[in-house]
């Protein structure tokens, strides 16, 4: 072990605290704040897809030709089951991004992580709870308008 090298002995691992421990748990804090922005654009992706099908055909009734629909209300439903899917990935990936930044910032690291617990607060938190909003608005517009 070499100077200002301290290990913590831990429950399955020996932490080491070196600057190489510390750039490979910066890293993996990176690569989950990747991970919860694909998360992110997928699921926005999502319900900005469904609520374009919805209104699209809603529009596309209304135009000069167009015939009559075999199934009036699939367009709908799938748009309904897409924002549906969006708002449940933004669930998903909130919950997946709590438990593994909580694992990160558990004591058996916190010798390498190098910050205080004040700086693993994310922004990525509140624009999921806005576009959380922003789902369940769009979710509940167009089911209202079904009923």
């Amino acid at each position: 072990m070499s100077e200002g090298e301290t290990p913590a002995q831990t429950g399955r691992f020996t932490v080491k605290v070196a600057a190489e421990s510390h750039f490979a748990w910066m890293r993996t804090r990176m690569a989950v704040e990747r991970t919860i922005l694909a998360w992110v654009r997928t699921a926005v992706a999502l319900i900005g897809f469904g609520f374009t099908i919805v209104q699209f055909f809603e529009r596309m009734k209304d135009m000069p030709g167009s015939g009559e629909a075999t199934f009036p209300h699939a367009p709908r439903y799938l748009g309904l089951a897409l924002i549906f899917c969006g708002i449940a990935s933004l669930v998903i990936a909130l919950w997946e991004y709590r438990w593994t930044v909580n694992y990160l910032w558990n004591s058996d690291y916190a010798p390498i992580a190098g910050m205080t617990k004040e700086g693993r607060n994310s922004p990525v938190v509140g624009v999921i709870v806005v576009l959380l909003l922003v789902g369940i608005f769009a979710f509940f517009s167009v089911f209202l308008r079904l009923i």
